[in-house]
This record gives C-alpha cells, sequence and structure tokens, in this order.
C-alpha cells in the first residue's frame, strides 16, 4: 500500500486546480511546443533520409569488391594485394569516405592493420552501376597488352605512356623498372599477361601513378598494394586539415562562419599547425622540378591536405595532383573566349589568347601562391602577436606570385624559404619541432 503522505501529495498534483491565468495560457503554449516539437522530428529526419540516400549513392565498395575479385578468381588480373582481399578476407572494407559514386574510398583493416582502400567503378553505360554492366566495362578495362607481347613490347609501351603522362624525362626508363617490379608479384623475374594487365590498368588512375613517382618523398602517402584497379594506401590519421566538414545538402542553412569558427576552435594548437604548415611547403618544395617533372596542385583543397598523430603533412588526396607535362597538352591549341576556357580540373587556369581565341600554355598561378591562400585561414589565426605582422606580410607576398617562367625559379624559392625559416625559427628547440 501506498503511505498517506504520499497519496495525497500525487492526488494534489494531479487533481490541484490550475490557476485562470495559466488556464487561458496553456493552448498557446501547448500549440507553440508542438509546432517547434514537430519542426525538430522534420529536421531530424530530413538529415537522417539524406545521409542515407548520399550514402547509398556514393559507397559501392561491395560492387567494387565483387568485380575485383571475380576478375581475380578467373585469372584475368592479379595483384600484390589480390589473395588478401579476395582468398584470406585479411583486407576488409569498413568505413566509407566516398564523396564520389566513381572512386570509392573505404576505411579498411589489413592484417588489423588501418589502411584507405581506392577503387573506380565508373560505369558511362549504365547509372545505376549493375553488377552485370560493371563486369563488362571491367572487362574492356583490362584488354591491354594482349596475349603474345613481348617484355621489350611491354617495356616499350609503358615508356611511351610514362612520356606522354609525365613528359620527356631522363629518368623514364628507372621509373619502367620500377612499374616492373611492381607488376612482377611473384617476385620470379617475370611478368605474367594478368599482371601485366593489372599495372597497364592501374597506372591510368592518376594517383596511383604519382604515388608511383613520388614513392620516396616524405610527405606522400605509402603504397601498400592493389588489386587491378584497386589499391591500398596507408592511412593519414587525420584527412584533412580541418576536422569539421558540413555535408553539401547542410551548407545552405548552415552559415560558413560558424563552420569556419568551429573548425579554428577544434583546429591543432598554433605550433602543430606551424609543423603541418613546413611539412606542406616542403611537398611543394618536392613536386616542383622534381626527378620525373614537375607537378601541378590543380584544387588546393584543405580537404586534400592531411596530417599523422606526429602533425607531419600527409597529401590524403593526390587527384588533384597533376604533371605540368598533361596540364599542357590539354592547354595548348585549346579554343577559349575567356580564362575560365582555359582550365584544367578546378584551378589550373592559363591566360586566354583573345586574339586568336587559343589558350596560353603557361598556368597563372603557382602552387605555392595557392597553397598560401589556404594558408592564410589555417596558420593566421591564433598565431603568437610577435610573429602575426610577419607572417601576414610573407603570405600576402605569397598569394600575389605569378606562374609566369620568368618569375618561378629565383622568386618562388625566396618565398617558401623565407616561409619555412620565419615558421622553424618560432617553433624551433622546442617540444613541437
Amino acid at each position: 500500500m501506498m503511505p498517506r503522505a504520499l497519496r495525497k501529495l500525487v492526488h494534489l498534483m494531479l487533481f490541484c486546480p490550475i490557476s485562470k491565468g495559466l488556464q487561458s495560457r496553456l493552448p498557446a503554449i501547448k500549440v507553440k511546443y508542438l509546432l517547434v516539437a514537430w519542426l525538430g522530428i522534420l529536421i531530424v529526419s530530413w538529415i537522417v533520409y539524406m545521409q542515407y540516400a548520399s550514402y547509398a549513392e556514393l559507397c559501392r565498395g561491395h560492387v567494387c569488391h565483387m568485380v575485383i575479385c571475380d576478375h581475380y578468381k578467373r585469372g584475368i588480373i592479379s595483384g600484390s594485394s589480390c589473395k588478401a582481399l579476395c582468398d584470406q578476407r585479411t583486407l576488409t572494407l569498413h568505413h566509407c569516405m566516398s564523396t564520389s559514386s566513381t572512386h570509392q574510398v573505404y576505411i579498411g583493416l589489413w592484417k588489423e592493420l588501418p589502411v584507405v582502400i581506392k577503387c573506380g567503378i565508373e560505369d558511362r553505360g549504365n547509372p545505376d552501376g549493375a553488377p552485370d554492366s560493371m563486369l563488362q566495362r571491367e572487362m574492356s578495362l583490362f584488354d591491354k597488352p594482349t596475349r603474345g607481347t613481348s617484355m621489350d613490347e611491354f617495356k616499350e609501351m609503358l615508356h611511351d605512356f610514362l612520356k606522354a603522362n609525365l613528359g620527356e624525362q631522363p629518368s623514364l626508363s628507372t621509373l619502367v623498372d620500377r612499374v616492373i617490379n611492381l607488376a612482377d608479384v611473384n617476385q620470379d623475374g617475370k611478368v605474367s599477361l594478368a599482371e601485366a594487365k593489372s599495372i597497364w590498368a592501374i597506372l591510368h588512375i592518376n594517383e596511383f601513378l604519382l604515388m608511383v613517382a613520388l614513392q620516396e618523398k616524405e610527405h606522400t602517402p605509402k603504397l601498400l598494394g592493389f588489386c587491378g584497379d584497386l589499391y591500398v594506401t596507408e592511412r593519414v590519421g587525420h584527412s584533412s586539415l580541418y576536422t569539421f566538414e558540413v555535408p553539401q545538402y547542410l551548407k545552405a542553412v548552415i552559415p560558413e562562419a560558424l563552420s569556419s569558427s568551429l573548425n579554428h576552435w577544434l583546429a591543432p594548437a598554433w605550433p602543430r599547425r606551424a609543423r603541418i604548415t613546413i611539412g606542406l611547403l616542403e611537398f611543394v618544395e618536392e613536386v616542383f622540378h622534381g626527378t620525373y617533372g614537375s607537378f601541378l596542385i590543380c584544387d588546393a583543397s584543405p580537404h586534400h591536405v592531411g596530417y599523422n598523430a606526429k602533425y607531419d603533412c600527409k597529401m590524403a588526396n593526390l587527384r588533384s595532383v597533376a604533371s605540368e607535362s598533361v596540364v599542357r597538352t590539354f592547354l595548348k591549341g585549346r579554343r577559349c573566349e575567356t580564362n575560365a576556357d582555359c582550365t584544367y580540373g578546378r584551378d589550373c587556369t592559363a591566360t586566354c589568347d583573345r586574339l586568336v581565341k587559343q589558350c596560353n600554355t603557361e598556368v597563372m598561378q603557382p602552387n605555392l601562391a595557392k597553397v598560401c591562400v589556404l594558408l592564410q585561414d589555417f596558420l593566421l589565426f591564433g598565431a603568437p602577436s610577435d610573429l602575426r605582422g610577419d607572417l601576414e606580410k610573407q603570405l600576402r607576398t605569397c598569394v600575389t606570385l605569378s606562374g609566369l617562367a620568368s618569375q618561378m625559379e629565383v622568386h618562388h624559392s625566396l618565398v617558401l624559404n623565407n616561409l619555412k625559416t620565419l615558421l622553424w625559427k618560432k617553433i624551433s628547440n622546442t617540444q613541437y619541432s
């Protein structure tokens, strides 16, 4: 039985008359809160629906896995990761990171170690990406070299391909040997037809080609393996300079100032950002007149630059980096009305010669200027007061750099070294160096 005092309290709470003032306001209060509740439910439901819809559209790793393993089991393709992916199942796809339905990116595990798995599943013939059409597309992807191609002929194919994509370089023969060693999965000194078809197909993926060409560079993620046109890289702990990224469908309702403030609040301490910046500047040096030519950053987005647990810069996404040779070939003789018609990628833009209505081949803005635009937001907030003035001045000079050949050599190097020196002086002999 309920104690008498408790029964009286419940009776008062349930049956005590409400004051007339409150009674008159209660319907309005109820309606107001009901509307707010329904609006909240509607917004949450819409966000959940958009998340599900975008996931279903962007994340098709199961299709990629099915197609790759089908070809591997039929002996069409080979690769250093095929056994782990298809037979041993020690290479597994877990968390989808794809931003495009035609380029699958997953965080996965390989023998319990975190890795990034990338695979292209573009299907021009069938936008639904049906598995049967995917198999047909992949068959045409692995149609070269043909049976009967000799090793010398294959090496010549590789040399011509690398020359077309990297330009005439004295070290191309060394890169051909590197590709051959990569293709020889079982290390028997020979390249089988399946091995040759796999390496030929995957070299046509720009990011893979760059990772092979830049594999000895400190700020390029390590290439761990491949299978057909799927490849595996080391996982970069932080795959973007900023922690918080607003989904595309919410950009219209979330102010840019709010997301920027949140990212500033979540960003690493300034000395650590300085260390990341030095690494990014070193990457710009690495791709400027490197062993296999010069490379251009054609989308200097903070989402393409990452860093590891030690705050060493790592390029999380190389898809927007292109060889200068490819960009020049694209621009040469291209018809134009304005400079916008002379754009490769997102922002590798040359001038339009309006007299002859053709693009010039020199990109206007060099890599360093694009990176400095990025750094104006990433590096200036929270900068030490005794350094901020000099840092602002250096970055202003940097963003005005021109891509014209007459300015590139000396001026480019001088500005880059001044920036690095300024940052190193501040963090050297500290725990952050």
